[in-house]
């Protein structure tokens, strides 16, 4: 009997070695093909390399030529054979959710890459060349010398990043590529308006108010000296050539046909249905889309009739009306805003620890958007923190328009672009005990922004909406992320104009007509990127609402935030794998 047993787990043994064999061997080929893609990834985004302390960056901007685009797609086709070609089955779980998401980032930009539109198209109306620089002095570790000589050098290599785009975007012009002319309309102050009359008169000059402690004076003299001339011969020179360029050369040839979407363009159909693909991390056609959100548009609609009645009014439009134009939902200056805004934050910030298990270490701040890019801008954006470079995250909201601003939209406002929203899901992914390709260099919209419109929806639960005129904004902020769906493909896909746009988002949301025109804007320069919201949002509320069916009283909210989160930014799939499995785990135990 004992030989019988010696003898099966001997066999047992012969059989079971060469697949762990096999899974070790799987294992090691992923775990060193992730490393040298993360090195890749260091190598060809400086910025990124400076968030977390790697020097390889230093002053530089990044190589934003066409040859650079070619080459990172010779190596990305390179990556993903590689990649093909490990047994994924046989690797760890952890290790087949790094793989999943470079497989999809892999395809992604091969995808796209057979696109010309993805080549030649390099600004739209909300950022070109001239957001890039314009951030530096926000972005940038400024404690040492060598800090310094970084900042400088990337304000002296502008022009050449400048003179890349400009390269791209003559061939664009050749191709009919450029962007529709009205929503390009003041494009160009966006770029003059950061020259100043001295350099001690700009942005970058920020950077030279306070000698750190660690350079000694005569070196801050040489750096001042340097820091002049870098900001005249580099950003000043490189924005003016941007602008001369866009006026005399692109502006003239902007697209003028009343169908403005890229749909319009030769390809174009094809190209917007990856567009739709890539943002969503969906197979879901723009058609399916479309009508997903005149399904939303109209369940919305009955909650703000609902609202409307509760407020007093026969009807939607009349409410929406009395909240457009009775001056009391407004603020006459730019500093009670601001500081109503503070004030909100804070308070949102007692509610977290209600809501979630772990926190990040990183705080925010709240500022305003910088004065040159403000006008036409969105309402409020949310810029990433490093613990690493000293820099806190910041909501910076929209000082510019305040007429156009009303205060009842600022509960959901800041929930979704602060806490627990875009710097909650940001920071803590920054300080997961992840890979750091996942944890620094992956950015899925659809998660992203799907998080941040899912955290409007937890204001309901901290009581934020005390009022018809703040339900009703919350309820305008979702109407406005559906009826994205229907606009963006509506122009898109469905050959609709920019007055379609216009009228559909004035006829159901409550926004002011001065931000429903620089979102449709936005979409039209930017398609596909405003689908994401919507459909992210969508996914995290369906598996909220299984974990509570499932679970029952042993819901643990704080436990169901701290899974949804705890990967950082995945695919809509890879996040219902992975919070099905949790509850599995909840249930089994």
């Amino acid at each position: 009997m004992i030989r019988t047993l010696l003898a099966a787990s001997a066999l047992s043994l012969a059989v079971a070695m060469p697949v762990l064999a096999s899974a070790q061997d799987a294992q090691e080929d992923f775990t060193e093909l992730r490393e040298e893609v993360w090195e890749w990834t260091l190598d060809n985004q400086p910025y990124l390399a400076t968030s977390i302390g790697d020097r390889r960056g230093d002053g530089s901007l990044g190589d934003n030529s066409l040859a650079a685009y070619e080459q990172n797609i010779v190596d990305t086709r390179a990556y993903l054979a590689r990649l093909n070609a490990i047994a994924v089955a046989e690797l760890p779980e952890d290790l087949q959710i790094d793989y999943a998401l470079m497989l999809r980032d892999f395809n992604d930009t091969l995808e796209a890459a057979t696109f010309d539109h993805s080549r030649y198209i390099v600004f739209t109306n909300r950022g070109g060349p001239q957001s890039a620089i314009a951030a530096l002095p926000y972005s940038s570790p400024l404690f040492t010398a060598q800090d310094y000589e970084s900042y400088i050098g990337r304000l002296e290599t502008f022009p050449t990043y400048v003179s890349n785009i400009i390269s791209r975007s003559e061939t664009a012009i050749e191709l009919g590529l450029t962007q529709p002319c009205e929503p390009m309309l003041g494009f160009e102050n966006t770029i003059t308006g950061l020259i100043a009359e001295t350099p001690e008169e700009s942005v970058w000059w920020s950077a030279f108010e306070q000698r750190p402690a660690t350079i000694t004076e005569s070196e801050w003299a040489i750096l001042e000296a340097r820091g002049r001339g870098a900001i005249t011969g580099g950003a000043f020179a490189g924005l003016r050539s941007f602008a001369d360029f866009y006026t005399q050369e692109y502006a003239p040839e902007c697209r003028t046909d009343a169908a403005v979407g890229i749909g319009n363009t030769e390809d174009g159909q094809d190209y917007y249905a990856w567009r739709v693909r890539s943002f969503t991390t969906t197979e879901m056609t723009p058609q399916e889309v479309h009508d997903l959100g005149q399904s939303e548009v109209a369940r919305i609609r009955a909650e703000m009739e609902t609202v409307a009645a509760q407020a007093g009014f026969d009807s939607r439009e009349a409410f929406i009306e009395h909240l457009r134009t009775d001056p009391q939902y407004y603020s006459e200056d730019e500093e009670s805003y601001l500081q109503h805004t503070q004030a909100l934050a804070k308070e949102i910030d007692g509610w977290m620890p209600r809501l979630f298990g772990r926190l990040p270490r990183l705080p925010y701040t709240v500022e305003p958007i910088p004065a040159a890019s403000a006008p036409g801008n969105t309402t409020a954006y949310y810029e990433p923190g490093s613990l690493t470079t000293g820099q806190a995250g910041i909501y910076r909201i929209n000082l510019t328009e305040l007429d156009q601003r009303p205060l009842w939209e600022l509960p959901a406002l800041g929930v979704h672009e602060a806490v627990p929203g875009h710097h909650q899901q940001i920071s803590l992914q920054q300080e997961l005990d992840i890979h750091p390709l996942r944890q620094n260099g992956t950015f899925f919209t659809v998660f992203v922004e799907g998080w941040g419109l899912y955290s409007e929806r937890l204001g309901i639960e901290m009581g934020l909406y005390d009022t018809p005129a703040k339900q009703m904004g919350r309820l305008s902020y979702e109407m406005w992320r559906a009826s994205r769906l229907v606009v963006d493909t509506g122009m898109h896909a469905l050959g609709w104009t920019r007055q379609e746009a216009v009228d559909f988002m004035m006829a159901n949301t409550a926004l002011s007509e001065g931000n429903i025109n620089a979102e449709v804007n936005r979409y039209i320069t930017w398609p596909g990127q405003a689908l994401a919201y919507k459909l992210g949002e969508l996914k995290i509320r369906e598996l909220r609402a299984r974990a509570e069916e499932e679970l029952g009283a042993d819901f643990d909210l704080r436990a169901f935030h701290d899974t949804v989160l705890e990967n950082g930014s995945i695919p809509l799939d890879v996040l219902e794998a992975h919070v099905d499995g949790w509850i599995a785990e909840q249930l089994a135990g």
